[in-house]
C-alpha cells in the first residue's frame, strides 16, 4: 500500500474498508415468516400517522409480524437517533434532534386507539440531554395513566449515564415493570457495549428495587456473541444479587455484516437448560428461547409475573 493510500485511510477512516464477516447460516429454529397480516399493517399505519418510532422496526426484530398482528408494539421515544454506537444495535447513531413535546400525547392516543392492555416504552440513548431523557419517560407514563388508566406500563430504559436525579425521577412515576438490559457478559462490554459499564447497569437495577420494591425489575442478555456458559451463570448470579425479578435470554442476530458477527447459534436445548438453571436461582420469571426479546409476549408475561409473585408471597417466601 502506498504512503498516499495510508494517509487517506487516516484522514478518511470512513472510506477505509471495514472488515465484513461471512454470516453463519441461520438454523431452522431461528427463521420466521415475513409479516403480512392485516393487524400488522394497521399497527404500522397508526405508528406512521402519529409520528412514533418503534424499536421493533429500528432493531429489525424477528418477532415484529407476530407482535404487530396482535397490536402489540414497543414504542421508542426521544427520536430515532442514538448518541451511542453499540456493536449489536441497528439504531442509527449521530446527533439527535429536539425532543418532541407532542410525543407523550401522540403515544397516549395511539395506546387508546389500539386498545393496548400492556405497553412497553423504550428509547434511544440521549447523552446530550441533562437528564438523559428521564423527564420524557415520566411525561409518557403520566399521560397514558390519564388516558387509559387500566393499561399497564413497562419501560426499557438506557442507563441515563448516572445523571443526578434522573433514575429516581423515573422510579417515582411508578411504571409497573422497570427493564434495563445488561445485554452481554462483562468481558464483552469493551467491544459490544463500549458506551456503557456493566456494574453501573447492575447498580441501576439494584437502585430501582431499593427505591420501590413493588416495581417489577427485568433485565436480559443476548447469547451467541462469544460468551461462555460460566459467564452466563455469573450474570444470572449478579442479577439475583440486585434482586432482578425477570430474566430474558435470546439469540443475538447481527443486523448487518458491519455489526458484531454471530459467534454461534445456541440450540433450543441450551436455552431450555439456561431457563431451568435461572429458575433454580430464584427468578420469578424466565424467558429463554432463541427468539426471546425484551418485550416479546410482554403482556402475557406480565400477568404471569404477578401470579408468580402472589404465589411466592402466599408461600411466605
Amino acid at each position: 500500500m502506498s504512503n498516499v493510500e495510508n494517509l487517506n485511510r487516516v484522514r478518511h477512516p470512513e472510506k477505509a474498508k471495514k472488515p465484513e464477516h461471512e454470516p453463519l447460516r441461520k438454523p431452522a429454529w431461528i427463521r420466521v415468516k415475513a409479516p403480512t397480516s392485516e393487524g400488522y399493517h394497521q399497527t404500522r399505519k397508526l405508528m406512521r400517522e402519529r409520528s412514533l418510532h418503534t424499536v421493533c422496526e429500528e432493531a429489525a426484530c424477528p418477532n415484529i409480524g407476530e407482535c404487530w398482528a396482535a397490536k402489540h408494539a414497543t414504542v421508542m421515544i426521544l427520536g430515532d437517533i442514538c448518541t451511542r454506537a453499540c456493536a449489536f444495535c441497528n439504531v442509527a447513531t449521530g446527533k439527535p434532534g429536539n425532543v418532541d413535546p407532542m410525543e407523550p400525547e401522540n403515544l397516549a392516543i395511539s395506546v387508546a386507539e389500539l386498545g393496548m392492555k400492556h405497553l412497553v416504552i423504550t428509547s434511544v440513548d440521549r447523552d446530550d440531554l441533562a437528564d438523559g431523557g428521564a423527564d420524557q419517560f415520566v411525561k409518557c407514563i403520566e399521560r397514558i395513566r390519564e388516558t387509559t388508566p387500566d393499561t399497564t406500563i413497562e419501560i426499557l430504559t438506557p442507563d441515563f449515564r448516572d445523571k443526578k436525579g434522573a433514575l429516581e425521577k423515573v422510579v417515582a412515576a411508578r411504571p409497573d415493570v422497570f427493564n434495563h438490559n445488561l445485554e452481554t457478559v462483562p468481558r464483552l462490554y469493551p467491544t459490544i457495549r463500549p458506551g456503557a459499564r456493566y456494574f453501573h447497569s447492575l447498580k441501576l437495577l439494584d437502585t430501582v428495587k431499593r427505591e420501590d420494591p413493588s416495581i417489577f425489575t427485568k433485565s436480559g442478555i443476548m447469547v451467541g456473541l462469544g460468551e461462555t456458559r460460566a459467564e452466563v451463570m455469573q450474570v444470572m448470579d449478579d442479577m439475583r444479587s440486585a434482586d432482578v425479578d425477570f430474566l430474558t435470554i435470546g439469540q443475538y442476530l447481527a443486523p448487518t455484516k458491519r455489526h458484531a458477527p454471530v459467534d454461534r447459534f445456541v440450540t433450543p436445548e441450551e436455552f431450555a437448560d439456561y431457563k431451568k438453571i435461572a429458575e433454580s436461582k430464584g427468578f420469578l420469571m424466565v424467558s429463554s428461547t432463541p427468539l426471546t426479546r425484551s418485550s416479546y409476549h410482554a403482556d402475557s408475561d406480565f400477568a404471569e409475573l404477578k401470579k408468580n409473585r402472589d404465589a411466592k408471597l402466599a408461600a411466605g417466601q
